[in-house]
């Protein structure tokens, strides 16, 4: 498995390829690079199985170089190294085999080399010819690591604070995006109907009168009512009589 190696860092670039040389065939590092441009330009070339990158970088970014290479005819697996575990989310969001936090322990390094190895590339191929007929997804911390959970089991979105619960079948997860990023990202699935609340369209069902008066949306699939704001609620009016919302 040819391995390029990616780091603005010098003495990390070389931390990485003594460990691979420490574990040893089928692992053969073929280049480094100190960037996210120059990453794209060596493997090019040398057409890498897998891109062992960190993400802050100056200029181009790693994030942002893994997409690029994602574009190739026959992408390598991507398997990012940072300090930030901030990042992990993305690192997902953006397809990434595995995520090592630094400072990178060989046998972690080994588990995530076997994982990647796993996915050959006739089987990358498979995944970027599909990858548009597979489920959506949100990602989001749970029990110490990261959980996938598809879009169409997300009940609805609710803000608390800084936080944001996606209520979904099965449970409940915070996220740390805003509320707002998710219906920018999933407008078309998702209706605003309060400052603090996104509901699934297909889950809203119907229009209820509160005893205080206030207007609350009835989903399937939950058994809680959420208040609907006056400012919203001539789309959720238009969106169960059938338009656009």
């Amino acid at each position: 498995m040819k391995i390029l190696v990616v780091d603005d860092e010098a003495l990390a670039r070389e931390r990485l390829c003594h460990l691979l040389t420490e574990i040893g065939p089928p692992y053969e590092v073929v280049g480094e690079a100190g960037n996210g441009e120059e990453a794209l330009e060596k493997n090019a070339s040398l057409k890498a199985d897998l891109v062992l990158m960190d993400i802050r970088m100056p200029g181009m970014d790693g994030l942002q170089a893994a997409t690029h290479l994602a574009e190739d005819e026959t992408p390598p697996a991507v398997i990012f190294t940072t300090a930030y575990e901030e990042h992990a989310l993305q690192a997902f969001e953006g397809s990434a085999v595995d995520y090592l936090l630094k400072p990178v322990r060989i046998e972690r390094l080994r588990k995530a080399l076997e994982r990647a190895h796993s996915l050959n590339r006739a089987q990358l191929q498979t995944l970027e010819q599909t990858q548009d007929a597979m489920p959506e997804y949100i990602c989001a911390h749970f029990r110490g690591g990261i959980k996938r959970i598809p879009l169409d089991e997300i009940i609805y979105f609710q803000a608390d604070h800084k936080y944001v619960c996606a209520h979904y079948e099965g449970g409940e997860a915070l996220l740390e995006e805003p509320l707002k990023a998710f219906e920018e990202q999933y407008g078309d699935r998702f209706l605003r109907i309060h400052r603090n609340a996104l509901v699934a369209r297909n889950r809203l069902i119907a229009l209820e009168k509160g005893t205080d008066g206030e207007s609350l949306a009835r989903l399937t699939g939950t058994d809680e009512r959420l208040q609907i704001s006056r400012r919203h609620l001539p789309k959720v009016r238009q969106w169960l009589k059938g338009g656009a919302g």
